[in-house]
């Protein structure tokens, strides 16, 4: 479907033939990455620290890629320091306010005022209008959303995890959790974490190694049951995405758009009478 709309027509466009020639030992360090992300943040596993450990110091014996690498096991390490939930309390704001925070500036301010490159940058514009293809996109996925987020939540109790009450504060608070986490996750996962693995990674590969840090903490976030076999996916495309416009701009929307329906969606599986515009 990206495809088509974004009218490419060859998959070497979006599977450059980049030669990887980072020793075995370099690629194990960034690939353990994965794993950690998955028992530490996914599953919030104490297990998580011991593999994070051991690519730590795999990490830093690899003297060519080990500052920005490390950087990443930083940011995993503080998305792993408390439990990613959907609580929407003064106090959890402000705890992982404080820890999504630290993991997206942390590396940002190492990489630009002491490496003294741009490895990582915040770029939020196309340099043109945007293609009616991609305004075409954002229909399409709000479309695909709008069938499948009622379904999944109501299907599998998903909704539980957010505990939404039919009070104003709380949903304003739903509100304003929802889409801030959905600007976090672009500016965090496609921005610094894809950032960062392109400098060592040919695209796909560093796509699909960001995917799964960006699937895990969505996965913790609440987005249990099946939803990962959605997620991933979404993931991958959002980088892709990325890469194509190099717009933060873009891809931010297309995430908010989706938001936006999860957002009624949540009010309306515990409380049917709240943003009753769903088909079940």
């Amino acid at each position: 479907m990206l495809m088509l709309i974004l009218n490419r027509t060859s998959l070497l466009y979006f599977y450059p033939m980049t030669i990887n020639n980072n020793s075995w030992q370099e690629n194990l360090s960034m690939f353990m990455l994965a794993p950690a992300a998955l028992v530490l943040v996914g599953m919030h596993n104490d297990y998580g620290w011991l593999i994070l450990l051991a690519g730590v110091l795999l990490t830093a014996a690899q003297a060519r890629i080990r500052k920005h690498i490390l950087l990443l096991y930083l940011s995993l390490s503080a998305l792993g320091f408390i439990p990613i939930t959907t609580e929407i309390t003064n106090e959890n704001f402000l705890r992982m306010g404080l820890v999504l925070g630290a993991a997206l500036t942390i590396p940002f301010v190492i990489t630009r005022y002491v490496y003294r490159d741009r490895s990582i940058t915040f770029k939020f514009h196309h340099g043109r209008k945007w293609f009616k293809k991609e305004i075409m996109y954002i229909l399409v996925t709000a479309l695909i959303a709008y069938l499948l987020l009622p379904y999944y939540l109501k299907s599998t109790g998903a909704y539980l995890n957010w505990g939404v009450e039919n009070t104003a504060d709380s949903i304003g608070r739903l509100f304003i959790g929802t889409n801030g986490l959905g600007i976090w996750d672009e500016l965090f996962f496609v921005s610094t974490v894809l950032g960062i693995l392109r400098l060592y990674l040919p695209f796909w590969q560093a796509n699909l190694l960001q995917s799964v840090l960006f699937t895990s903490f969505l996965f913790e976030l609440g987005f249990t049951s099946w939803a990962p076999f959605v997620l991933y996916p979404f993931a991958l495309i959002q980088g892709y995405i990325f890469k194509l416009t190099d717009s933060l701009l873009y891809v931010i929307t297309i995430h908010l758009t989706l938001d936006f329906v999860l957002f009624l969606a949540l009010l309306n599986a515990p409380h049917p009478q709240l943003a009753d515009y769903f088909l079940y």
